[in-house]
């Protein structure tokens, strides 16, 4: 169990510093078989294992292809079920299209269906923080005209300092009046989304 530990231990190193270059240590001591299987059940595209020979071959050591190929299938075998499809797609993750056939269909069924949610969940949060944002900036527009309005009626204000501020009181309060008529359509569009997002998540509570 202890030599077991020690390899995937290496194996999991490796596979991160795969992102960045392994270096001779590591392709020296790698347990190509646990690679794959990291590889495998996070479904990394099979180019994955040309990047690891690259990297290895500058240290003059070459890969188990075997071995990393076995781990990636039974890492596979994991990654490609109907439920990991489903969380894959709801959490916005791109499918590399690695599931052998006889997994696929119901794999991709799945990660259409939680990509979907995704996607309408995304495009709520967009909604309600264009929301934020127009709600944020007619804060600060009341608090702009608030100081334009002292600075109007100061003792040392002068005449034409008086006349861009009125200009420019002038153009806060139609950009106010434009915030606001945004803020209408948004809420709309807001409530249309939950609606949508609402009987999304009925259906799929419904094939469960």
């Amino acid at each position: 169990m202890r030599l077991w530990r020690t390899g995937w231990m290496i194996a999991v190193v490796s596979v991160a510093a795969g992102c960045a270059g392994m270096d001779r240590k590591e392709c020296q001591l790698a347990d190509w078989r646990a690679v794959g299987y990291e590889d495998g059940s996070r479904g990394m595209a099979s180019s994955r294992f040309g990047e690891y020979r690259r990297e290895c071959s500058d240290h003059g050591v070459a890969p188990d292809f075997t071995a990393y190929q076995d781990g990636r299938n039974a890492g596979l075998a994991e990654y490609c079920q109907p439920s990991r499809g489903f969380q894959e797609g709801a959490r916005g993750a791109t499918y590399a299209g690695v599931c052998p056939p006889e997994l696929e269909d119901a794999f991709v069924i799945n990660y259409d269906r939680g990509r979907t949610l995704h996607l309408l969940e995304s495009e709520l949060n967009s909604v309600v923080h264009g929301i934020d944002r127009r709600r944020a900036r007619m804060n600060t527009i009341e608090r702009e005209l608030a100081a334009i309005s002292t600075r109007i009626i100061a003792d040392g204000t002068t005449g034409d300092e008086r006349a861009q501020l009125i200009v420019a009181t002038k153009q806060l309060a139609e950009e106010r009046i434009r915030l606001g008529r945004e803020i209408e359509d948004l809420e709309v569009l807001r409530k249309q989304r939950e609606e949508e997002l609402a009987v999304q998540r009925a259906e799929l509570l419904g094939r469960l």
